[in-house]
């Protein structure tokens, strides 16, 4: 596999003498989307923060494209772009005004912006209300507005921070064929976000972070069977449920169904139900209902380090020169 286009190291932060991450390692590949989940107050967007360099690290180190994001922020800030939790739009230009604006920052040539502008507002559905002032936007048109800008400079690195809160579900769906073909063309997305089905469907690999540590990562498929296998699940009518493991075959299925039917139980309602990644996230990071300590699965336990060393000031190669 080439170099990473994301590659970060032992991050750490703290505000006010909370810890925030404590060694944190991420790294992201061309073409490649990477799913960043965790709870509330994890420390995700910390993550993104650093990586995009608004904000510096208080140890580790990392390199974006190729640059280092504190030594040349400069040089990261010109290969990403970032969409945050909330739309960062001029509610007093217009959308076509806002696009165009962006294209003016981000150095575009002249005379493809007026073009590039009308395809990111045909692309987003808001070509009827390009000329409209952005304050008679609805939340979701700014969103969309929000992500048109972003993908406007054609980005080498695109950070989502939760893009699709606030949107429907069609433009949800809009959002989801734009980060593929972001990742098709070369591009390299890390994405966190809320919605555990937006990663199982997005995501290439899974990173999971709890109270700023990196507690699992691996492609959703991995994580979702470490949780546990499919199984029969048959409820009945004085309201108790039986499961029975199966392997997922038509065979094995008819084989359950087949006892239950023999036992003669009163069946109100059966299904073969696989772990989904909501079940690998609630293992993980102990937000369920469940009392008593935490348990990891022994499987989605990232590899033990060797004993800590200075971060390298270089993780990955560095990228070459813009000719």
């Amino acid at each position: 596999m080439d170099e990473a286009m994301i590659a970060a190291r032992g991050l750490r932060k703290a505000y006010g003498g909370r810890a925030v991450l404590d060694g944190v390692d991420l790294t992201a590949h061309r073409g490649q989307v990477v799913g960043l989940l965790g709870p509330n107050g994890a420390g995700k967007t910390t993550v993104v923060r650093i990586l995009s360099t608004l904000v510096a690290p208080d140890g580790g180190a990392a390199r974006v494209a190729g640059f280092d994001v504190v030594r040349q922020a400069a040089r990261v800030r010109g290969a990403i772009s970032l969409t945050g939790q909330y739309a960062a739009v001029d509610e007093l230009l217009t959308g076509e005004e806002n696009l165009r604006l962006a294209a003016r920052l981000a150095h575009l040539p002249r005379g493809q912006v007026r073009g590039d502008a009308a395809d990111m507002l045909e692309l987003f559905d808001l070509t009827d209300a390009a000329r409209r002032t952005v304050r008679t936007y609805s939340g979701g048109m700014r969103r969309r507005l929000d992500l048109a800008v972003s993908l406007l400079s054609r980005p080498q690195v695109l950070f989502l921070d939760e893009p699709t809160t606030g949107l429907d579900p069609r433009s949800r769906n809009a959002l989801w064929d734009v980060v593929r073909s972001v990742a098709a063309a070369g591009g390299t997305v890390l994405l966190t976000t809320q919605y555990l089905e937006e990663a199982d469907a997005l995501a290439d690999r899974v990173v999971v972070i709890d109270r700023g540590v990196v507690i699992a990562e691996g492609t959703a498929a991995r994580l979702k069977s470490a949780v546990g296998s499919a199984h029969v699940e048959v409820v009945l009518a004085d309201g108790t449920t039986r499961r029975t493991a199966t392997d997922g075959s038509v065979a094995d299925v008819r084989r359950i169904l087949a006892d239950v039917e023999q036992r003669a139980l009163d069946v109100v309602h059966w299904q073969v139900r696989t772990p989904t990644l909501d079940d690998a996230f609630l293992a993980l990071t102990g937000q369920d209902a469940r009392p008593g300590p935490r348990a990891v699965p022994p499987a989605l336990v990232p590899p033990a380090s060797a004993p800590a060393a200075p971060a390298p000031p270089a993780l990955v190669p560095p990228a070459q020169e813009p000719r």
